[in-house]
């Protein structure tokens, strides 16, 4: 594994294990990979997110949920919200996802995400196993949903670079699945997700 940041750094480097991917994989049962849910505050990320890890657990998948604000928390506490801090913020969670990933482990990620380089630089992290779920629901539906008030304090100027207010967001172009969170029932989008990686054979879902 080759990182130009890292060939002047004669002292580190990349050991590879003698357990791998295709070992842990073996034991868990299925493959890993990562579900990657971008969308606005208030679109039901971490809603729809929360559901799907457990729709999976309870099929015996070996999973793992990153929440941005869980995230923001611990590794990422000490970035802002600037567009600088927010590439960071990806990067730092596409890395750990990717580690999570070969470990044999479904993993989910729950991140507003908002700007496209960023998330194909994570697509690139990932390689074919990255799952880019799009939750579509319009502006004005995310704001009603807003029990934090995050929306009113970033139209009154309390939030500087909030995501659809006075920070842009760019939508998915092509999405591997597109959820309409603003009207699709919780349970509906849930099945919609199960049903696209049992179609596509990346888990065995069935009873």
């Amino acid at each position: 594994m080759n990182n130009p940041n890292l060939e002047n750094k004669t002292n580190i480097k990349w050991h590879e294990s003698t357990i791998n991917r295709q070992n842990l994989e073996s034991l868990r049962g299925h493959k890993g990979m990562v579900l990657w849910f971008t969308g606005l505050s208030g679109s039901g990320k971490s809603t729809l997110a929360n559901a799907l890890n457990e729709a999976l657990h309870s099929k015996k998948v070996s999973t793992y949920l990153l929440d941005g604000d869980n995230i923001r928390h611990g590794l990422c506490r000490d970035l802002g919200f600037s567009d600088k801090d927010r590439e960071e913020n990806i990067r730092r969670i596409g890395e750990v996802a990717n580690l999570f990933m070969n470990a044999g482990i479904v993993t989910i990620t729950a991140f507003v995400s908002p700007f496209r380089s960023d998330r194909e630089k994570v697509r690139k992290i990932i390689g074919k196993d990255f799952i880019e779920i799009f939750c579509a629901a319009n502006i004005d539906i995310c704001e009603k949903r807003d029990t934090k008030g995050l929306y009113k304090k970033a139209r009154l100027g309390e939030i500087k670079d909030f995501t659809g207010i006075s920070s842009p967001y760019e939508i998915p172009k092509a999405p591997e699945i597109r959820v309409d969170t603003g009207s699709l029932d919780l349970n509906d989008s849930v099945r919609q997700i199960m049903k696209y990686l049992s179609e596509k054979e990346l888990l065995d879902l069935d009873d």
